[in-house]
Formats: structure tokens, C-alpha cells, sequence
């Protein structure tokens, strides 16, 4: 039996995107002086395309289990875990 749900896309992918935070990684490249940031991309394909579309990670379509974040995605991903995971007055 299919579950069809009615949800806030945007919403999901904010909560995915911050939790791709939750898993990223740095990478540094001998051709690049920046760090590379790179999350484990085990979360529904339909949300990371959007993601995608709204240019916070590289597409996801290939076979590496771990996707880029784009320039900018990095950070917007660390603010939102912030907004929706962050301890109130721990430093």
C-alpha cells in the first residue's frame, strides 16, 4: 500500500540540507588553494535534485556515494543546522 503524503518541499529540503551538514567533510586538493566540502548523499534522490536545482550541491547523479556542495551550500547548510539542531547557550 503507497503513502501519499502532502508536505512543505521546501521545508524537507532545508532539513536535508542542514543534515547534509551533519555529515560533510573537508577535502583538499593539490589544484585548488580552497577547501572542498563534500556529505554522504543518503537521502531521498527526489530532494537532492531539488537541492541541486537550487544550486547548494553538485549533481547528484553518479555513482560516488558522496555529493559536492556547490559555493554557498556549504554555509547555508551549517546555518540551517544551526536554525534547526543548534543547543541553546553550549559553545
Amino acid at each position: 500500500m503507497e503513502v501519499r503524503l502532502t508536505y512543505d518541499k521546501d521545508k524537507v529540503d532545508e532539513v536535508c540540507l542542514a543534515l547534509l551538514y551533519l555529515t560533510a567533510f573537508g577535502e583538499k586538493h593539490p589544484w585548488s588553494p580552497e577547501m572542498s566540502y563534500r556529505a554522504w548523499k543518503e537521502f531521498d534522490r527526489d530532494v537532492l535534485e531539488r537541492l541541486y536545482k537550487k544550486g547548494y550541491i553538485a549533481d547528484p547523479k553518479n555513482n560516488a556515494k558522496s555529493v559536492f556542495f556547490m559555493e554557498g551550500g556549504f554555509g547555508k547548510a551549517r546555518e540551517l543546522f544551526e536554525k534547526y539542531f543548534g543547543a541553546e547557550g553550549e559553545e
